[in-house]
């Protein structure tokens, strides 16, 4: 006679490691390529102000800063391409909204205070985001672009108390 528990494990402790990312709290594939996705076109809109900006702001305090975002902004483009492709998931083509709004903008100094905000909405994602995320090359990735993208808020916000 075999002597079995009266109320045996629903699943033994040994086989968690083969549970869902989303079984154990993290974000899973489509909602990660949907937020990488949504990045990219954030970052896109980001590369093509800052680039512009950057022309029509030669000559001016804010000409270093808005080339170094512009960098920036396409470091991360390259990144986010990356880990889609890694993950087998399409890419977006788009531009998001936020590139036209802010060109819209006439005077630089308010340009650059609507591009910060926008930087801002990227960190907060981020923020929402690393948490959830398992891959530790993604989360590796994704903390280097908060940082960077608080740094520049703050260069920003220094350039733009300055007269």
């Amino acid at each position: 006679m075999t002597n079995t528990p009266k109320n045996p494990p629903s699943s033994p402790a040994c086989l968690a490691h083969e549970a869902e990312d989303t079984y154990m709290g993290f974000a899973g594939r489509d909602e990660i390529a949907a937020f990488l996705n949504e990045l990219l076109e954030a970052e896109r809109a980001g590369t093509g102000v800052a680039l512009r900006s950057a022309e029509a702001a030669a000559g001016t305090a804010f000409v270093d800063l808005l080339r170094d975002v512009h960098r920036d902004e396409a470091r991360w483009c390259a990144m986010l391409l990356k880990q889609l492709k890694a993950l087998d998931a399409p890419a977006s083509t788009r531009i998001g909204a936020f590139q036209e709004k802010a060109l819209a903008i006439p005077d630089m100094r308010e340009r650059i205070a609507f591009l910060n905000r926008g930087q801002a909405w990227v960190v907060r994602k981020l923020r929402e985001m690393l948490p959830k995320v398992r891959d530790d090359a993604l989360h590796h990735d994704l903390q280097d672009m908060l940082q960077a993208h608080e740094v520049n808020i703050e260069r920003a916000r220094v350039a733009l108390e300055t007269p």
